[in-house]
């Protein structure tokens, strides 16, 4: 690896609960290749990847994803009971990070990078993104950027509740920019020429949540075209030489539920970053 520079890079994360999978293999053929971004956006999912990233713990997220999928601690529809969350908050955010599938938190803590979370205030219905080296050892940061509303309950920090950062900023682009960073990595996990659209199941959502909280409504109504607007800045910061995008060769389900095709998409992820090494290296010359 020589004559790279990564100062002024930002690597951006788009969530997709276990699309993002894809990009633990991307960051883990980072971590082999000792390439350490100084700057980290991560929305929803895409900030577990991100931990993991900054811990340099390699298939970290493959091992939880594939070894947990169908552990009923982990996700189904008893921990509705006791946690209001398809879920199981305690054993994914607690008990796997610290008992289980051991985080390393001594190297996180020592990352001498910038780390961010884009979470979403219910009250105001804005992105605010966190210094991720604030977490606590129960992931409170994590469990609000992933909190996604019915499937998972609000998250308190502070007396404020949160949601997934993702309703309000799905691909965080335009923060990069605002941080003063000009050239990007950006790992999306839909594939090439996908666009948003607002969908039943989110109008039903929105429903459930306007009296509530509406202003968060008033983000979510606008979430599509905010997606679909970063799409294009993206691609044109791409086509200027300015963005380099990964993103799968297929499109990959949020709640995929066979262990093999996860694992499928994360060597996908992983073969691709292999793949474009050379490209990687020309674009942190």
């Amino acid at each position: 690896m020589e004559n790279i520079n990564v100062e002024g890079v930002s690597l951006i994360l788009e969530g997709g609960t276990f699309r993002t999978i894809y990009t633990g293999g991307i960051l883990d053929h980072f971590l082999d290749e000792d390439i350490m971004l100084p700057y980290i956006l991560g929305i929803s999912a895409g900030a577990i990847n991100a931990a993991s990233y900054v811990s340099k713990q390699k298939e970290r997220t493959l091992r939880v994803f594939a070894n947990y999928r169908h552990d009923k601690r982990y996700i189904g529809f008893r921990n509705f009971v006791k946690e209001k969350s398809l879920f199981g908050l305690d054993f994914a955010y607690n008990i796997l990070p610290n008992e289980l599938e051991l985080f390393d938190w001594d190297t996180f803590y020592q990352h001498e990078g910038v780390i961010k979370f884009g979470v979403t205030n219910a009250y105001t219905g804005q992105v605010e993104y966190m210094n991720a080296l604030e977490m606590d050892k129960h992931c409170t940061m994590l469990r609000a950027t992933c909190a996604i509303p019915v499937v998972f309950p609000e998250i308190k920090m502070n007396d404020i509740p949160y949601y997934d950062g993702g309703l309000s900023e799905p691909v965080p682009i335009q923060q990069a920019m605002k941080d003063g960073f000009d050239k990007h990595i950006i790992i999306l996990t839909r594939p090439k020429g996908y666009r948003k659209v607002m969908d039943r199941k989110t109008k039903w959502v929105m429903k459930s949540l306007r009296k509530k909280y509406p202003k968060l409504v008033d983000a979510m109504v606008l979430r599509a075209d905010h997606y679909n607007e970063a799409m294009e800045l993206c691609e044109r910061l791409e086509a200027e030489g300015k963005a380099l995008i990964y993103r799968p060769n297929y499109a990959l389900s949020s709640f995929e539920k066979n262990v093999d095709q996860l694992r499928a998409n994360y060597k996908m992820g992983y073969n691709l970053a292999g793949q474009r090494k050379t490209e990687l290296y020309e674009f942190l010359k």
